[in-house]
C-alpha cells in the first residue's frame, strides 16, 4: 500500500490546530476528508508534531497511507482543490511505505514573529504579537543563550503537558530584529530536537519579559535550574507563532527533496540528547 508524503502550509487563524477534535475545524480533519474524498477510501493523516490552536505552518510533513495510486502532482493538486482556503499542499511525493513523520523528524525550527511598532498593524493582526513595549533587543539576545544546549525545560511548557521528561536539546535560538526588512518585525527562532507543548511560546514570553525589564536578566538561568514555571514569563499568543521547518533524519530524505537533514553543526557543536529511548520525543505539542 503507498504511503503519501505531503508538505502542508497552513494558517492557523480560526483553525483549532493540527490534530482532528471533535466539533470543531482542524488542519487534520480537513486533510483526512479531502484525502478520502480523493480515495474513497477512509484516511488517517500522520504529522510531524502536533500544533495548537491559532498556531501557522510554513511546512508540516505529514504522511498517509492509500490504495489508490495517483501521480504526486495529481495529489499535490487535487488536495488542495478540496482544502479550504488556509491550507494547501506544497509538496506530494511517494514515500517508503514504512515513513512515519514524527519518527523521521530529526528536529525542528519554529519562528514567533513580534511586532513592536507605536501603532498596531491590521496585517499583522493574526500574524504577529503586537507589544506597545520598547524592548531591550540586546538582553533578549543575551537570555537566549542560555537555553542553548541539553536542559530541563520544565519552567517553560504547559502546566497539562504530559510528556514524561522535560529534557529537550536545543542547538540555536536566535532575536533578529527587522525580520526580512521589516522596522518593526523581530523574529524569534528556536531550533531543537523536540519541544513540549507551549514551549516556544513559553520561551518568547520569558525573553519579552526580560526584554520590556518586567523580568530581570538572569531569569532563563534561573528557571533552568529550579524548574519554577511560575517565575517565567508569559505564555506568548499562538498567532505570532509558526512551524517554520521540518528537518528529516537523512535516510528518510527523497531524490532532489525540499526537505533538508537536521544543520550539520547541530551534530558537530553538541553532544547527542540523553533521554532514555522509550520517550516519544518527536512528537510536538507547540
Amino acid at each position: 500500500m503507498p504511503t503519501v508524503r505531503l508538505i502542508v502550509r497552513y494558517d492557523g487563524t480560526g483553525l483549532s490546530g493540527w490534530q482532528r477534535q471533535r466539533g470543531v475545524p482542524t488542519v487534520q480533519e480537513h486533510l483526512e476528508i479531502a484525502a478520502a474524498t480523493i480515495a474513497c477510501e477512509p484516511i488517517t493523516m500522520r504529522a510531524s508534531g502536533r500544533t495548537d490552536a491559532g498556531v501557522h505552518a510554513l511546512a508540516q510533513v505529514v504522511s498517509f497511507r492509500t490504495k489508490l495510486t495517483i501521480p504526486d502532482k495529481g495529489w499535490k493538486l487535487g488536495l488542495t482543490s478540496k482544502l479550504p482556503p488556509q491550507v494547501a499542499v506544497l509538496d506530494a511525493r511517494e514515500a517508503r511505505e514504512d515513513f512515519d513523520p514524527r519518527r523521521a523528524s530529526a528536529g525542528k525550527r519554529y519562528r514567533y514573529l513580534l511586532h513592536t511598532g507605536p501603532v498596531r498593524d491590521p496585517l499583522t493582526r493574526d500574524r504577529a504579537w503586537h507589544l506597545y513595549d520598547n524592548l531591550d533587543l540586546a538582553a533578549m539576545q543575551r537570555e537566549a543563550q542560555h537555553l542553548v544546549g541539553e536542559h530541563d525545560f520544565n519552567a517553560f511548557r504547559a502546566a497539562d503537558c504530559d510528556r514524561v521528561s522535560a529534557r529537550r536539546h536545543i542547538w540555536r535560538v536566535a532575536v533578529i530584529p527587522r525580520w526580512h526588512g521589516h522596522e518593526h518585525l523581530v523574529a524569534i527562532e528556536v531550533e531543537g530536537t523536540a519541544f513540549l507543548k507551549n514551549m516556544v511560546r513559553i520561551i518568547t514570553g520569558t525573553l519579552v519579559d526580560v526584554g520590556r525589564a518586567r523580568l530581570p536578566e538572569g531569569t532563563v538561568a534561573a528557571r533552568l535550574r529550579d524548574g519554577d514555571r511560575t517565575r517565567s514569563g508569559v505564555t506568548a499568543p499562538a498567532q505570532g507563532l509558526y512551524l517554520d521547518e521540518v528537518f528529516l533524519k537523512p535516510e528518510w530524505l527523497l531524490d532532489h527533496d525540499i526537505l533538508r537533514p537536521r544543520p550539520a553543526w547541530a551534530d558537530a557543536v553538541f553532544a547527542p540528547v540523553s533521554q532514555p529511548a522509550n520517550l516519544d520525543l518527536d512528537e510536538d505539542d507547540e
